[in-house]
């Protein structure tokens, strides 16, 4: 016979960005809040994702800035990657984090349940023989590295999961996939001293990008020394004594030392007694409506389970969202168009809005401006080269932000503003940036769309 574990306002499977930011709010609200979780809280972005791919980025960033030291004036020797010392700092980070995090749930008196998940009723999650029943359910048991059903050894062929317990750099790196996550392991990779080359099936780098960020990208990899095989579908992988043999369609062949396979993430849902109660599943991720709920009783879904964006900040504000909704508050639609993006390679690729081709597929009439980096003076301090491209519809806001360069992530803050406040461009040309800033690009890149350069090159 099964145990009760207990009745709650909301039952949360899984405790990744998504959950544990449904099981704060709820709890803010007033909500007994059950969070159930079978590793540890965080999930993905706290432990095998964000935040340990951005350690390492940053220590490649530390490689780069040593090994350039001279451009700056400073004499430096570069010696080489610590690998045990830079998974040492990683862990650091990561470990802090996770206990910021358990002591924040804790003072917030979610039960935390640890352990495996099913739902096994429109109004209950099952872990082992004890049942937790759920006046709401909220199903958020997020993703895992596609494989294409490759043999993942975890030493020759292995995904970002095993990538970020390196304990050596390779010689040589096939990357297979030239989004998000293949961009930024190209680059890490290439700062510790591999030679890189990415596979992308489709014609550009971070193909969800707009076009001209992407060319942008794939001029400033060439010039690292990223080699990249862009329209050309992957078709097999052999291991060999000395690493991999990876074959291209066409017939061209790639030797390394690792095929790392970083070709996006799949929702989990299998096997966790969705379908049996009535919850449909499309290619894996849980169907929902525009209130995230899953057409099935008192049942929710979000983060990297349901088809919108694969962020952990899209996570963290469908979670809060959903805690909202139960509690009555009603709250605005998510836009997803509004949600920044940001690649945090060298360069990085920031971006919120819509692309160029997006704006005039949904029948805008638009004007767009790029403001080179070359302009800006805190860029040339850095010695980064990019752009701010702003894309606006003819006499009305701002469509979308798309920026290249050095550390230009941080500026996609005062990008969503923009965007998701509707400005015109004669509004942000009126706001005063601070000098020397990189946030003046896109100061300026506003003043040239309202009509009034300033260094901008004609």
């Amino acid at each position: 016979m099964s145990e009760n574990g207990g009745t709650f306002d909301l039952v949360i499977l899984g405790a990744g960005s998504g959950g544990y930011a449904a099981a704060i709010r709820a709890s803010e609200l007033g909500m007994k809040v059950a969070l159930i979780e079978k590793n540890k809280l965080g999930g993905t972005c706290l432990h095998v994702g964000c935040i340990p791919t951005k350690a390492l980025l940053h220590s490649a960033e530390v490689a780069d800035a040593a090994r350039d030291s001279e451009t700056f004036g400073v004499k430096a020797s570069f010696d080489g990657i610590d690998m045990a010392g830079v998974n040492a700092y990683k862990d650091k980070v990561v470990n802090r984090m996770f206990r910021g995090l358990t002591g924040l749930i804790k003072s917030h008196g979610i039960t935390v349940v640890e352990g495996e998940g099913r739902l096994t009723g429109r109004d209950e999650v099952t872990v082992g023989d004890t049942v937790y029943k759920g006046t709401n359910i909220l199903l958020a048991t997020g993703s895992a590295p596609k494989t294409l059903g490759l043999d993942i050894d975890g030493q020759k062929v292995i995904t970002s999961e095993q990538a970020l317990t390196m304990d050596r750099v390779p010689k040589s790196v096939v990357v297979l996939g030239g989004g998000v996550i293949g961009v930024e392991f190209a680059s890490v990779y290439r700062s510790y001293g591999a030679e890189v080359t990415i596979v992308e099936a489709l014609p550009h780098l971070l193909p969800l990008e707009d076009e001209s960020t992407s060319k942008q990208l794939e001029r400033a990899f060439r010039k690292r020394g990223i080699k990249y095989e862009l329209a050309t579908p992957f078709e097999s992988v052999k291991t060999t004594d000395s690493g991999v043999s990876v074959t291209l369609q066409g017939g061209k062949s790639l030797e390394a030392e690792v095929l790392l396979v970083a070709i996006g993430r799949a929702p989990v849902s299998e096997g966790l007694g969705y379908e049996d109660n009535g919850i449909q599943l499309e290619r894996g991720f849980v169907k929902v409506d525009e209130n995230l709920h899953t057409g099935v009783g008192n049942i929710y879904a979000v983060g990297d389970l349901i088809p919108t964006l694969q962020l952990a900040h899209v996570g963290f504000a469908e979670g809060i969202y959903v805690a909202e909704q139960i509690a009555g508050h009603n709250p605005p639609a998510i836009d997803y168009d509004g949600v920044p993006r940001i690649t945090y390679s060298e360069p990085e690729v920031a971006s919120v809005g819509l692309t160029s081709a997006k704006a005039k597929e949904r029948g805008y009439d638009i004007v767009e401006l790029d403001y080179n980096l070359g302009g800006n003076g805190k860029s040339q301090i850095l010695q980064t080269q990019g752009s701010v491209k702003v894309i606006a519809q003819k006499d009305g806001p701002v469509l979308g932000v798309h920026m290249i360069g050095s550390r230009v992530g941080e500026l996609t803050a005062e990008g969503q503003l923009i965007y998701n406040w509707e400005a015109l461009p004669s509004e942000v040309a009126q706001l005063i940036h601070p000098h020397p800033t990189q946030s003046e690009a896109l100061g300026e890149a506003h003043l040239a769309l309202a009509g009034k350069p300033l260094h901008v090159h004609e």
